[in-house]
């Protein structure tokens, strides 16, 4: 027998965990430490009568460790070695090494909080982080603390930052594995941006089987991608010898072991995989690692409380990982797809599930643990605060918490489902309406992939959910669509959990009602209710629907789904302003109203209409942001009329107020002052901006009897503007930026200021005998002289009359007195008399 790379450090292992109860091991992939670390503690004497559990991050991981340790043993699994996940287990009254997936930990540490039985549990592959894993460390730290101080925990990864997690473990010992790996070649394929990304993929995947032999692992970031790659390859006539082989978590465990079986001889295979072949599994023959350099990772949305699917460019760890399954048996090489010089520019580490997923399913497992304070449990990254309230409020409305925020029976028996607690909750509430059956179809449905397949390049299908139960109650034999067909072997895996959810609630195999399923899908996303959109705004309404947690969606016009008042939504594109619905089913207002009546207020609004320019008031009656019904009020109430003015007049603009050229000119002057003097000498400030936030300051007392635009011209807007301005303050703007000058004419001429720099327009003639430039604001500011002809036309701009006078006027009188002969044009200005008159006959 081959000995692991892992074995010369099992007596270092064996000898921490007798000296103390707990063990960071840091082995890299094909260390042997999944197959090898559970055996080697079993006769270990702190273990006696007890059994060791080790949490996998995937079922088919579950499954292979399992297989592999029991193989180890000349046993069947089921044995000494067994397994266990939702829907799936082989033990026996003699395991003592159970493999499980980290949900089940959680299940048994509710149900069994000190853990009675087991001696250790093995956190296999913690560096993935996923929500579950970390929840179920800190959980077993608690119970370690303060139930089980025999208990030992083992933490094991290949890449991780074993001091954090040392720490947070009580300074546990760290044991490193350095491992044994063949050489693996690295070699950077740079993607052609005209094609797509599975195009790309492809033609790497041709290249290498050129260069290089041996079997070949793809990493896809998910299904669909699998599904396209597998396509072009098929397409592309690939040697008769070359299989390709799919391979991610939803496939039918048949299809899964075949994948994971070595090619026959004479035989190259092409796994195509997702990020799940990372990490647990050994997939036989492979020397040919390519890299696509993305995975799919879920997203929660606090915003509009949506959880979506978002494609993310791997991590330097993840990127290593992958790259060291080329090096498993033999020398390999990896191909991966972006440049070099990109590769430190990855994140190190790829981001825990804890920090970006939702956290319902956390809130209601750490209520019903009773955990008070969640900051102090043991968490390398601990559950954001915002997210983390959110979760709460959600459990609040689904019934999960009481006033208080106790968790309820109700709450209780959600937890116990180990379902999404939306999904645990719909059950509980349709089997209590009589609906049980229906509701566990719909979860086990909605717990899967879409039954309905899109492929040969077509995109998926009618939305509605009730197409979906049809196919599991088997009244639909297929789809009658091109490109449509029915994933047979997720059909299986949905028939079954729904038929474990009816057991467990006595619902019995009766044939469900499928038009109540819009009721029944309420239940568990009422923030996800929709209503369709009436508004002018949007083009017949059809397909445009307003959720009722405030957000947008959409629906193509196509869809037979488009054309429904109200929809229950239970899957769309969280990613987007008006997200896209992916599946629902059709509600009725009267479901509404009687399923949700508790939520259901009726409030009085007076509000802006837009459309035709006037405040309006209606009783509406609401769920959510939904408006369900709405009347007309006879009578505005007072006291929120001004509110929605207000309102109407920012919508609208500064410009529907009557402003008149004596209130603009005023205001100028002020802007004036303010920008000459400062800010510290109290000039206010009026600049639109200023003035739109501000209207319930200086505009409200004056819409008393107001209620549409057209009635704003009753305004004195000049005494609204000026109704924080006392006489004192008038007085200065009067001295200091005078509206009018006196020139030496005699005449009496306005002052623009409304550019900012005070200027005067004057005839020439009017400004004999001045020989200094007329000031505004102490003397400080010399205006600026627009200087006219006799006709009016501008003849020059000047700030400096003696130096117009000195220098241009000579050439201006030389032009101008043969225009207008009439008019006197000295050849001393400065000394001349100033008129307004043309010259006297002789």
């Amino acid at each position: 027998m081959v000995e692991l790379p892992i074995e010369p450090v099992i007596p270092e292992i064996q000898t921490a965990l007798r000296a103390g109860r707990n063990l960071v091991l840091q082995a890299p992939p094909g260390a042997g430490k999944t197959t090898r670390v559970p055996l080697a503690l079993l006769d270990e004497a702190w273990l006696a009568g007890k059994k060791i559990l080790m949490l996998e991050p995937r079922r088919l991981a579950t499954r292979a460790a399992a297989r592999r340790m029991a193989a180890t043993r000349g046993e069947p699994v089921g044995g000494t070695v067994g397994y266990r996940m939702r829907l799936d287990s082989k033990t026996g009254k003699g395991t003592r090494i159970e493999v499980v997936t980290d949900g089940i930990l959680i299940r048994m540490l509710q149900d069994n909080s000190s853990l009675n039985g087991i001696g250790a549990v093995i956190f296999d592959e913690f560096h993935e982080r996923g929500i579950d894993a970390d929840l179920g460390l800190a959980l077993c730290i608690e119970a370690q603390n303060y139930l089980r101080d025999d208990l030992r925990l083992i933490v094991m990864s290949a890449t991780l930052d074993g001091e954090r997690v040392a720490k947070l473990m009580g300074d546990a010992p760290i044991v490193t594995s350095a491992g044994r790996s063949f050489p693996v070649e690295t070699r950077h394929i740079v993607p052609v941006p005209q094609l797509r990304f599975e195009a790309n993929v492809a033609a790497a995947i041709r290249q290498a089987l050129e260069e290089e032999q041996g079997s070949i692992l793809v990493f896809l970031p998910g299904a669909g991608e699998i599904r396209r790659v597998e396509r072009l390859l098929n397409e592309s006539r690939l040697e008769s010898n070359v299989i390709v082989a799919p391979l991610y978590g939803e496939l039918a465990q048949d299809a899964q072991d075949a994948a994971l079986l070595p090619a026959r001889p004479g035989k190259r295979k092409i796994v195509l995989s997702t990020s799940i072949a990372e990490t647990s599994l050994t997939i036989d023959g492979i020397r040919i690692v390519i890299d696509g350099g993305q995975m799919r990772v879920p997203r929660f949305d606090p915003g509009g409380g949506m959880t979506r699917l978002e494609t993310v460019k791997v991590s330097q760890a993840s990127a290593d990982q992958r790259r060291g399954r080329a090096g498993r048996l033999e020398p390999g090489v990896c191909y991966r797809l972006w440049p070099e010089a990109e590769h430190k520019a990855l994140a190190r580490y790829s981001m825990p599930e804890i920090l970006a997923t939702d956290l319902a399913p956390l809130a209601l497992e750490l209520a019903c643990w009773g955990a008070g304070d969640v900051t102090q449990l043991a968490w390398l990254d601990p559950p954001p605060d915002s997210a983390y309230r959110q979760a709460r409020d959600l459990l609040t409305r689904l019934d999960a918490f009481d006033a208080v925020g106790q968790v309820t029976a109700h709450g209780r028996a959600m937890a116990r489902f180990g379902l999404h607690p939306r999904l645990a909750h719909m059950i509980l509430a349709g089997d209590a309406r009589g609906h049980g059956g229906l509701a566990c179809d719909i979860a086990a449905a909605l717990s899967a992939r879409d039954l309905v397949k899109a492929h040969g390049g077509h995109q998926a299908r009618d939305a509605d959910l009730r197409l979906r139960l049809e196919i599991v109650a088997g009244e639909t034999r297929d789809i009658d669509a091109p490109g449509l067909s029915i994933d047979r072997g997720m059909l299986h895996q949905v028939r079954q959990q729904a038929k474990e959810w009816r057991r467990r609630i006595k619902a019995g195999d009766a044939r469900s009602d499928f038009d109540d399923a819009g009721l029944v899908l309420a239940e568990a996303y009422p923030d996800r209710i929709a209503q369709r959109r009436q508004s002018s705004n949007f083009t017949g309404g059809n397909g445009q629907f307003l959720l009722s947690n405030g957000r947008g969606a959409v629906l193509p016009a196509t869809d037979p789904l488009a054309a429904q008042d109200y929809l229950a939504v239970a899957d769309l594109d969280g990613d987007k302003r008006e997200a896209r619905i992916f599946l629902a089913a059709p509600l009725t207002l009267a479901e509404i109203e009687d399923t949700f009546a508790d939520r259901i207020v009726t409030r009085d609004v007076v509000a802006w209409d837009a459309r035709d320019g006037v405040v309006v008031a209606r009783r509406q009656v609401c769920l959510g942001d939904l408006v369900l019904k709405e009347t007309a009020l006879p009578k505005l109430p007072a006291d929120q009329i001004a509110v929605a003015m207000i309102d109407g007049i920012r919508q609208a603009g500064l410009a529907v107020l009557p402003w008149s050229k004596e209130v603009e000119a005023w205001r100028s002057r002020v802007a004036f002052l303010r920008r000459v003097q400062g800010n510290e000498a109290g000039w206010p400030d009026l600049a639109d901006a200023t003035l739109l936030a501000t209207l319930e300051d200086w505009l409200s007392p004056h819409l008393d009897g107001i209620t549409r635009l057209s009635q704003l011209s009753r305004i004195d807007l000049g005494a609204a503007l000026k109704i924080g301005m006392d006489w004192d303050k008038q007085r200065k703007l009067d001295a200091l930026a005078p509206s009018h000058i006196t020139v030496p004419s005699g005449s009496r001429h306005p002052i623009d200021y409304s550019d900012g720099t005070p200027t005067l327009a004057v005839r020439l003639q009017e400004m004999f005998g001045s020989a200094t430039t007329p000031t505004v604001a102490d003397g400080k500011v010399p205006l600026r002289l627009h200087l006219l002809s006799p006709a009016g036309r501008p003849l020059q701009v000047t700030s400096d009359l003696a130096g117009f006078w000195a220098n241009s006027y000579k050439s201006v009188r030389s032009e101008m007195r043969g225009r207008y002969p009439k008019h006197p044009w000295p050849e001393d200005p400065r000394n001349a008399e100033p008129t307004t008159r043309v010259k006297r006959r002789p």
